[in-house]
């Protein structure tokens, strides 16, 4: 396969199946640094399948998938995040008894530790000081020394996904961020998400339900639809798009007032 100039991502005809389900129908699709890709489609239409294979939870029955050229398909999760890419699940995937500190310092210290002793403890300054920005980049550091168990579920998400971004990251995939959040907080959910990510070079895919939280976040919009894309392109385009209309945000995108 040709590798596109500046890509971080490219997944070259993708299919996976599940007996008679089809999960995902030659997929194809190409992310470059800095992107900001949302990801829509009714349940079942093959997103977060697709975030699976990329991230190593699943692989494709046939297809290429290369980060920077390199081809990954076939790595497990935990070497395709040594290679940047992260991701957070639909459920944050959080040590509930532990703090937002202590979360946040075992994401900083495993991030940092690929060549380090196992033994050398997590907690030592230089990870306090990392720690403390990252929370601070995700506007959460007033919650790090509460209990995550009891935190809310948009701080839950946001500690998600600022557990995701530490060390170096080239591409980003959430599925879906703002899923569980009461509606008056997903916009600031997502505010914070893009505030922090605005400065980076990261690309970053979100897969979202709320069109609302995609046309203000999103540049670039794929839709799937039973396993396969049925539209990829700038966001208000795809939002247009009669196919998309028809199988996945209906004939008329309604915005609260």
């Amino acid at each position: 396969m040709t590798t596109a100039t500046g890509a971080v991502l490219e997944a070259e005809g993708l299919d996976k199946r599940f007996g008679a389900v089809v999960a995902a129908d030659n997929v194809r699709l190409t992310v470059s640094a800095g992107e900001r890709i949302g990801v829509i489609g009714a349940n079942g239409a093959g997103k977060t399948t697709f975030v699976n294979m990329v991230t190593g939870y699943l692989k494709p029955d046939r297809g290429a998938i290369r980060h920077n050229g390199r081809a990954i398909d076939g790595y497990d999760p935990r070497r395709i995040c040594r290679l940047g890419i992260r991701r957070s699940f639909q459920i944050p995937q959080l040590f509930a008894e532990l703090s937002v500190f202590e979360n946040m310092m075992v994401a900083v210290g495993i991030a940092g530790r690929e060549r380090a002793g196992f033994w050398r403890p997590l907690r030592n300054p230089e990870t306090a000081v990392a720690v403390r920005a990252a929370l601070e980049r995700f506007d959460i550091d007033s919650y790090a020394d509460r209990v995550t168990g009891e935190l809310p579920q948009g701080v839950r998400k946001l500690l998600d996904i600022a557990m995701a971004t530490v060390g170096e990251t080239s591409l980003l995939l959430l599925d879906e961020p703002t899923s569980g959040i009461s509606a008056a907080e997903k916009g600031a959910a997502m505010e914070t998400v893009a505030g922090a990510l605005a400065t980076d070079s990261t690309a970053t895919l979100f897969v979202e339900h709320d069109m609302e939280v995609v046309e203000r976040h999103a540049e670039r919009v794929v839709a799937f639809y039973e396993g396969r894309v049925i539209a990829d392109g700038p966001t208000a385009a795809v939002l247009a798009d009669p196919e998309v209309r028809r199988h996945v945000i209906g004939p008329e995108l309604h915005r609260r007032a």
